[in-house]
């Protein structure tokens, strides 16, 4: 029977990069399938992982019908054999309805991939819904490292280095410093003390020099 499977995890935790692999492994084995995204940080219509591999997607906004899209696409002779979906934190409770409507009506798989938390450890709409709704929830087994070398389990939203408790849920970004708002993974006891890589640094900076003797 067909399922809808969703695998999560922090930033860093390899979700797209699994994502792309699934697609894929599907069609080297001559399957045919969708491939739906929502705001990644390389641009509209784009999955990329911080490895470097990307690839065209379907850019998911709140307007689309996700299900009414497979089955025009049916009913245009398309073939879809499997559905992945990436990013899949920012879609809508109603198109997290959807894909469940896919797997059950029209008898197609769905993957999704995605972030379970925000940066104030709440959890996105989008993947509340596939909690609820999912056959099989799984957690991505490459683990996100905090700076501090223990397994990250949050994600901290960050400018000029100084971690952020406030503003929009989401607003897009990436893990590259230099940008004026960024993201940081942190295991839960930094999160709580808000204390990020940059923080750390600066705490263990002496401004006195170290006692050499002759």
């Amino acid at each position: 029977m067909a399922e809808l499977v969703y695998y999560c995890g922090t930033m860093d935790s390899g979700k797209s990069t699994l994502a792309l692999q699934t697609a894929h492994n599907h069609q080297s084995r001559g399957r045919t399938g969708v491939i739906f995204t929502s705001k990644d940080r390389a641009g509209a219509g784009l999955i990329s992982s911080r490895l470097g591999l990307q690839r065209q997607a379907i850019e998911v906004t709140p307007e689309i019908d996700l299900h009414k899209f497979v089955v025009d696409q049916l009913s245009m002779g398309s073939r879809i054999d499997f559905v992945i979906c990436d990013e899949a934190q920012f879609y809508q409770r109603e198109q997290i309805e959807q894909l469940a409507k896919i797997v059950d009506g029209l008898g197609i798989d769905v993957y999704a991939f995605g972030i379970l938390t925000d940066f104030r450890t709440s959890l996105f709409p989008g993947s509340a819904r596939l909690v609820e709704l999912a056959d099989r929830v799984n957690t991505l087994q490459v683990e996100a490292l905090c700076w501090c070398g223990a397994r990250a389990t949050h994600n901290a939203r960050t400018q000029g280095g100084v971690m952020i408790t406030e503003g929009e849920q989401v607003v897009v970004g990436d893990v590259n410093p230099e940008q004026e708002v960024s993201y940081e993974v942190l295991c839960r006891r930094h999160h709580m003390r808000q204390v990020t890589a940059r923080a750390s640094r600066a705490s263990h900076t002496s401004t006195y020099p170290l006692p050499f003797r002759d």
